[in-house]
């Protein structure tokens, strides 16, 4: 059974904070964060009858211009408190790394709710197969296939965007 596509209401309610602490991630500046956040649902809008996977489109969207942003405004950059993976190795490796953490990113949105859930339970949340077993009702086994299979899945995703592996 296929799922009705959300309003632009809905969407925005659902992705607008993810999609804020995307952009600040990558640029850094909570204004140019929200400048950019604001760009992606005008365009958003502009292709909505084009658009079947709004929250992929808008990660997909705000990445792009996030990295625009950062590649036009290199000199700009606020270096009060580096982030503590931005080592000597510079602006190629931390441009790298937010490319990276985007396109993660853009394919955890273009996951299926559950499947998205399964590796939010074990990465953010920390938790052992028994315990995403005893929240999910899956059992043990299937937890450890599912997240082996997303991972796996994932990683063929980054390799096709032309990302092998993580630096450092």
């Amino acid at each position: 059974m296929k799922k009705d596509k959300p309003s632009m209401r809905e969407v925005f309610e659902s992705e607008e904070g993810p999609l804020l602490r995307f952009a600040c991630g990558m640029v850094r500046q909570r204004e140019t964060a929200e400048d950019l956040v604001q760009e992606a649902f005008l365009k958003l809008h502009a292709h909505w009858d084009e658009v079947a996977n709004p929250r992929a489109w808008l990660f997909r969207t705000l990445r792009n211009l996030a990295l625009n942003h950062l590649r036009d405004h290199r000199r700009e950059t606020v270096t009060d408190e580096p982030p503590e993976w931005d080592d000597a190795r510079g602006p190629e490796s931390r441009l790298a790394r937010l490319e990276a953490v985007g396109a993660v990113r853009l394919l955890l949105a273009e996951l299926g709710e559950d499947d998205r859930r399964l590796i939010e339970l074990k990465y953010d949340e920390d938790l052992k197969y028994r315990q995403i077993s005893e929240r999910t009702g899956l059992s043990v086994g299937n937890v450890g296939y599912k997240l082996h299979h997303l991972l796996r899945g994932m990683a063929d995703g980054l390799r096709r965007m032309g990302i092998e592996r993580a630096e450092g």
